[in-house]
């Protein structure tokens, strides 16, 4: 990577980690002998591209790229490069990865060179990995080298709880919810149980909660991805990603079976159920919620006139209502009013 000369005073080329940056310049190859030293090297200069990221130009050797054609930039510079829509522009130069640091993409040239990307210190792994996104990297652990494991393992794993959750999904949410809308229902609340737990309610004094709505998933796997709120958050990005709404994942208590019969006054039983803290989804697929939970508690008569003889009619009522109901004369009124008028309200009274 060779900067030119007028960004060399840039901080993308610092020198603050003491690493040594070599140019991207992938050696020509005539056959099956690689150019060496000799006078040939100086006799056919290398294809060299500028690209522009964050105001900073890298001036690199496209061979580098088209290493690795299953990444953009591979795509962008392989043999296709005259049917790519990204055109340089009146420079010459190649305004790519918009949003990107300098200094993040200076790192990420690393993998078309070496085909890891060491992660210094200063540089947030969500970055790193938006970037690979971005350029169609492998975000992984054969790719990636930092000194945050934690963090890097935090990406990892919202990687494999995202395809686990697709899984559980398709296979064990999925034919629950066909179920619910085959009896035209237009959501779900699904309480996720473990292999071992049981069920074993009394007919007669089912839990005073609502549970017998609940649907039940023996699971013990799924109970063990949901037992980290982290696994919960990616389910939920997962299931707005498949179009449904008003999304709940938590922990509730369960009411699995019946501990003991308590005897109230009068001869009434209460049953004491025990409970168990299990997950559950909650989710709805209603088009129109707005309007299914809208009620009109009064209809008001419009006040517009279409004749004369209804707003004849409307101030006579008016006038009656009047005669017959006079306003309220309000104390504070009858304190400071004069001595005559009092009298002749008190007289009417």
């Amino acid at each position: 990577m060779m900067p030119l000369p007028e960004d060399i005073k840039g901080s993308c080329f610092q020198s603050g980690n003491k690493r040594n940056h070599e140019p991207f310049i992938a050696p020509e190859r005539f056959g099956n002998s690689t150019v060496g030293f000799g006078s040939n090297v100086h006799s056919q200069a290398p294809e060299k591209v500028t690209l522009l990221v964050d105001g900073t130009r890298f001036v690199v050797n496209p061979q580098i790229f088209t290493a690795h054609p299953d990444t953009m930039l591979g795509r962008m510079f392989g043999p296709g490069r005259e049917y790519n829509f990204t055109r340089p522009n009146e420079k010459g130069e190649y305004e790519i990865a918009e949003g990107i640091s300098a200094t993040v993409f200076r790192t990420v040239l690393d993998y078309y060179k070496t085909g890891i990307i060491n992660c210094p210190d200063g540089i947030s792994i969500p970055d790193l990995r938006d970037t690979c996104d971005y350029l169609c990297i492998n975000f992984d652990f054969n790719t990636i080298r930092c000194q945050d494991l934690s963090a890097l393992l935090h990406e990892l794993s919202n990687d494999g709880a995202h395809k686990q959750f697709d899984h559980y999904l398709e296979e064990l949410i999925l034919p629950i919810m066909v179920g619910c809308a085959k009896k035209g229902e237009r959501e779900c609340h699904i309480v996720v149980l473990t292999d071992e737990d049981s069920v074993d309610w009394d007919e007669d004094h089912p839990p005073p909660m609502g549970e017998e709505y609940s649907q039940i998933l023996y699971s013990s796997k799924l109970y063990r991805f949901f037992k980290y709120i982290e696994n919960r958050d990616v389910a939920k990005t997962v299931l707005k990603e498949r179009g449904l709404k008003n999304i709940r994942i938590g922990i509730e208590g369960y009411p699995t079976c019946k501990e003991k019969i308590k005897r109230r006054p009068g001869g009434r039983s209460e049953v004491i159920y025990n409970y168990v803290q299990r997950p559950f989804i909650q989710m709805s697929w209603e088009k129109e919620e707005g309007k299914s939970r809208h009620v009109d508690f009064q209809c008001v008569r419009s006040k517009s006139l279409t004749n004369l003889v209804a707003a004849g009619e409307d101030v006579l009522e008016d006038q009656e209502i009047l005669m017959h109901h006079p306003p309220q004369v309000d104390e504070l009124d009858r304190l400071n009013a004069p001595l005559s008028q009092m009298a002749s309200n008190d007289f009417q009274d």
